[in-house]
């Protein structure tokens, strides 16, 4: 599979449990040549490293610009930066709580923001059990506002047989709702 087009797309990783997933978003991504532009927050640096035994610097593939929640002047900032979206994996409640209330108080808040505005896929997957009532309003105000909330839920009827093959289904439906072509998993053709 070749590459889809040159408008990147914005990977955030915060605090919440969940960096396999980004992982293996930055690693697909970079694999069929689709510009990527990653942002984290200092917390998604330590849950990183200790999910996956590396820090996100090192493991990131090549080329992939990576800039910490307080470079308001990276051009992601910008919603004259044209980008395909952007995907915030993990997503903490906290976070999710921002955009959902329009507050832009660090660089992931703002590129999520400016997603919305620019009506721009904006694609959050909450890490967090059980769901309390106020994580569900804010849920509801995301959708409400054009965000796509995708839960990390995999499901079982692809028969996994390993953890890359849970990780990778839930990959699967991020790049699904991105437009971007895969081969992770044959999508479901019924009985």
């Amino acid at each position: 599979m070749g590459q889809v087009d040159s408008l990147p797309v914005i990977v955030a990783v915060t605090g919440a449990s969940g960096a396999p997933y980004a992982r293996r978003l930055f690693r697909f991504l970079a694999e069929r040549a689709v510009p990527v532009h990653g942002v984290v927050s200092s917390a998604g640096r330590l849950v990183y490293r200790l999910e996956t035994g590396r820090n996100l610097e090192e493991d990131l593939p090549a080329g992939i610009p990576l800039y910490a929640e307080d470079e308001f002047t990276a051009p992601i900032a910008s919603g004259s930066f044209r980008t395909r979206g952007m995907v915030i994996v993990p997503c903490t409640m906290g976070t999710l709580s921002a955009v959902a209330n329009g507050l832009a108080n660090n660089l992931i808040h703002r590129a999520a923001d400016v997603c919305l505005k620019e009506r721009r896929r904006l694609i959050v997957v909450p890490r967090e059990t059980p769901l309390s009532a106020v994580h569900l309003k804010n849920m509801l105000a995301l959708t409400e506002a054009g965000g796509i909330v995708l839960p990390p839920a995999p499901g079982f009827y692809h028969h996994p047989r390993v953890l890359d093959d849970l990780i990778d289904f839930v990959v699967a439906r991020i790049l699904d709702h991105l437009g971007i072509p895969h081969d992770l998993m044959a999508p479901w053709q019924g009985l």
